[in-house]
């Protein structure tokens, strides 16, 4: 892993449309993948703030990211074209655990976005559940060829067995109701970050009922732990 006061240059090598979202491919350079769940910090040219991304895809040589553009700094990296340079800091916080005996891959809309690699990582021994907002957003299932696809009104939690070991990535309401049916579920979550090591406390959320940082604490929650945030604010 790479020093967290030293982000380097990357050069876009591609992107490609997906429905409404854009998987953004860089070259690789320097940078581990990491473990699946943990994020990258990415600033496009002329922002003043980077974004935080989970890992997608790690080709040889490059590292994907699924972008959503809902506001200006997103919509810039969408525009990224190849041979245009960002500057990338990572893999930073907590990735998910893998040594569970029944993985299931529960991911809702953009939160699609760390499950291929972490498939990859399982060695496709996983069953996938997505679930999406329309059909053009689900056009982004094709990153995980077999998956069990649904479309809202359906909602994905209304097809999740308790009894695997539930990985999943979603909105927060979804992640809810997951903590509520899978006690074990390993959750995936996010927070407004500026610099994704601690160190400006954008991220503070509660947690165990006390407030911290997200970006060290997580991204990857045990469900008991978004439980009890839940009821504390209940």
């Amino acid at each position: 892993m790479q020093s967290l006061a030293s982000p380097s240059r990357h050069r876009v090598t591609g992107s490609e449309t997906l429905g409404p979202y854009t998987l953004l491919r860089l070259e690789r350079r320097n940078l581990e993948p990491g473990v699946p769940g943990q994020f990258f910090m990415l600033e496009a040219p002329g922002r003043l703030l980077p974004r935080p991304f989970s890992l997608c895809l790690a080709p040889t040589g490059e590292l994907g990211f699924l972008v959503d553009p809902i506001g200006p700094g997103t919509q810039a990296l969408c525009d990224l074209r190849p041979g245009d340079e960002i500057r990338v800091l990572g893999p930073l916080g907590q990735g998910y655990r893998l040594d569970v005996a029944r993985p299931l891959l529960v991911g809702g809309g953009i939160g699609i976005a760390p499950l291929p690699y972490l498939a990859e990582q399982l060695e496709g021994a996983a069953p996938v559940l997505l679930g999406f907002r329309s059909a053009e957003h689900a056009e982004a299932a094709a990153l995980l060829p077999g998956a069990e696809v649904v479309i809202d009104p359906v909602l994905v939690t209304e097809l999740i067995d308790p009894g695997f070991d539930v990985m999943a990535c979603g909105p927060e309401p979804m992640l809810q109701a997951v903590a509520e049916l899978c006690p074990t579920a390993q959750l995936a979550w996010e927070a407004p970050m500026a610099c994704g090591y601690g160190a400006c406390y954008g991220c503070v959320v509660e947690i165990d009922g006390a407030l911290k940082r997200l970006c060290l604490e997580g991204p990857v929650l045990d469900a008991a732990r978004l439980r009890a945030r839940v009821e504390a604010a209940a």
